[in-house]
């Protein structure tokens, strides 16, 4: 099977669309989510832990996980997408596979299938600690690309 997390690097300019695009995500900036990886079809996004992002228990709340999960697909799909369009979500699902405890966490985006209209991506989110990674969601999403108003 194809590594999908070492693609081919995005243009510099596909790399400006989507950090310009991300840059205006209020839930991001509020998250405190920052991407640290842009590629052809592949996003990663970084969650640091601290405590407005988790819920009773301390771990990572599902609400953040599955944000910046949707958002790391979001925008691989985007990477893909022709230069006078936008992305949106049509549909996605996420499986929490255990508690997301960690020093951040990490979501990782990756088209699975791009077509004209609908892209299906492929999601995973990682909790990191100690320089060790823990799979602790993943998920499927479709995008709609939708031209730019």
């Amino acid at each position: 099977m194809e590594d999908r997390t070492h693609r081919e690097q995005s243009s510099p300019e596909t790399r400006k669309r989507i950090q310009d695009s991300f840059a205006r995500q209020g839930l991001m900036s509020h998250l405190g989510a920052r991407i640290t990886h842009i590629a052809q079809g592949c996003v990663h996004i970084v969650l640091p832990a601290r405590p407005e992002v988790t819920q009773q228990h301390g771990y990572f709340h599902a609400g953040a996980t599955s944000a910046i999960a949707d958002t790391a697909g979001g925008y691989a799909g985007f990477t893909l997408f022709p230069e006078d369009t936008e992305v949106l979500t049509v549909e996605y699902k996420i499986n929490l596979l255990a508690p997301a405890l960690g020093d951040h966490l990490e979501a990782v985006g990756t088209v699975l299938k791009s077509g004209r209209t609908l892209t299906v991506c492929q999601l995973e989110v990682f909790a990191a600690q100690d320089g060790r990674r823990k799979l602790i969601a993943n998920g499927q999403q479709t995008l709609i690309c939708v031209n730019r108003p």
